[in-house]
């Protein structure tokens, strides 16, 4: 297990200790109800519960010969209980046991995951409400497109965050089922009622229908979104690497005192933990694949799902854990060079103000076809080292016969793009208001 990530609590939630304890935990629910029913002496079971403790070594000596991790569980614990002991693991089938406690587990997990997904939610929130009229260049293809604000940009992660709470909610819905249902799914040796009774008490809802193990449709749901969890979180990590670059500089992770970026050039500021980011989403996804390649068993059952689980399931966990600590860290400390950003929005000289430009013409009576042909000639001499874009717009006869430089300066502001960002946000729930003198300035003029 990458037991190096995530935090304490998640660590201990995928131990060899935790694991064992929730099939003792499974085991024990089973005895009560047997209990109940005066199928097994109530004296027994509270022997049984008095008792029972685990030693993974022995467990681990037992399995070495026994070559099975169950078997070596229950003789263990018949081991240190005694003659009541006969009474464990009655009627069951080994995944009765170990698919039972792993959906334990993995409540739990996806309850700790939920946590530091609502964490990310409030912290984007709070950053898009922050930045709603921040100017930045918006990007497509890499390329300066039109203006836009770093808060909308905040506002695209958080709704995408709020989908994954969602997809969380319910794929753990679907993951907290257990099953009690003996080798085949029949409920042959222990009847429909213990099944219903023991996951009542251990707060999980019986699987309708089962075969000797629990559909592996359902964790290949969840480990699903634990990738697209991650995979989101690679998204921003990327997006801030990108404009990290000091050509760009827009966006900074932190840097902490004493930190060093490259063991040959002093100056470097890497964004380390963003490619660090980057690179272990890569793994969850990539464990995603490997818990769709567990829904495909033979007949009622084999075992190939169980090697890849062990790994998988608490490595996406613990990752992911990880991963959303991690961007908490950065979110939170990011530096946002609001200057940099304005600045870079004039560095092609109002080439990004080529669409207001050519509707204005088009709404003078151009046509489309001849207002686009006018300003991207006027574009691409600015591109190549001409004038300024307006100066060069000014050369076209269709633009000079509608505009002049005054007019066509006032046009060229990017506050005019922003128009529409309280509506945007308000359809996310957020509310904003636009701040009463913008710091913004068209500076056409003087490029």
């Amino acid at each position: 297990m990458i037991d190096r990530y995530s935090r304490k609590e998640m660590r201990e939630l995928w131990s060899r200790e935790a694991q064992f304890q929730s099939w003792l935990d499974v085991e024990l629910a089973v005895c009560d109800y047997y209990a109940k029913i005066g199928r097994i002496p109530k004296k027994d079971v509270d022997v049984i519960r008095r008792k029972a403790s685990l030693n993974i070594a022995r467990i681990d000596e037992i399995e070495a010969v026994v070559r099975h991790d169950v078997i070596a569980f229950t003789t263990q614990l018949a081991e240190v209980i005694g003659p009541e002991s006969r009474h464990i693991h009655l009627g069951l089938t080994s995944s009765d046991v170990v698919d039972t406690a792993l959906a334990l587990r993995m409540v739990k997990a996806a309850r700790m995951i939920a946590a530091g997904v609502d964490t990310v939610i409030g912290i984007l929130a709070k950053q898009a409400k922050k930045h709603a009229f921040t100017i930045m260049m918006g990007r497509t293809h890499g390329m300066h497109a039109e203006p836009t604000t770093f808060g909308l940009k905040c506002l695209v992660w958080h709704q995408e965050f709020l989908r994954h709470r969602d997809r969380l909610a319910d794929a753990t819905e679907r993951i907290a089922v257990g099953k009690i249902s003996g080798a085949v799914g029949t409920c042959a040796h222990t009847g429909l009622k213990l099944e219903e009774a023991v996951c009542k008490s251990l707060k999980l809802k019986p699987a309708s229908v089962s075969t000797q193990v629990l559909q592996r449709d359902r964790h290949a749901e969840f480990m699903t979104v634990l990738a697209l969890i991650a995979a989101t979180i690679e998204k921003i990590a990327t997006e801030i690497r990108h404009l990290q670059r000091p050509e760009l500089r827009e966006l900074e992770e932190p840097f902490s005192a004493g930190q060093k970026g490259s063991s040959a050039m002093p100056h470097k500021r890497n964004p380390v933990t963003a490619e660090q980011m980057t690179g272990l989403a890569r793994v969850v996804r990539s464990n995603s694949i490997a818990a769709m390649e567990d829904v495909a068993l033979w007949g009622e059952r084999d075992i190939s799902h169980s090697s890849v689980e062990r790994v998988v399931v608490p490595d996406s966990c613990m990752l992911v854990d990880y991963l959303l600590g991690k961007l908490q860290w950065m979110l939170e400390g990011m530096k946002v060079n609001t200057g940099r950003m304005e600045e870079n929005l004039w560095i092609t000289r109002g080439l990004v103000f080529s669409q207001k430009v050519m509707l204005a013409l088009v709404d003078g009576g151009l046509t489309r076809e001849d207002a686009y042909a006018a300003v991207q000639g006027a574009a691409m001499r600015c591109w190549h080292g001409g004038d300024d874009f307006a100066g060069e717009l000014l050369k076209e006869a269709a633009v000079l016969s509608r505009f002049d430089r005054e007019k066509l300066i006032a046009s060229m502001d990017p506050k005019s793009y922003l128009a529409h960002v309280p509506a945007i946000f308000a359809r996310c729930g957020i509310t904003v208001k636009a701040p009463a003198s913008p710091k913004s300035k068209a500076k056409a003029a003087k490029r």
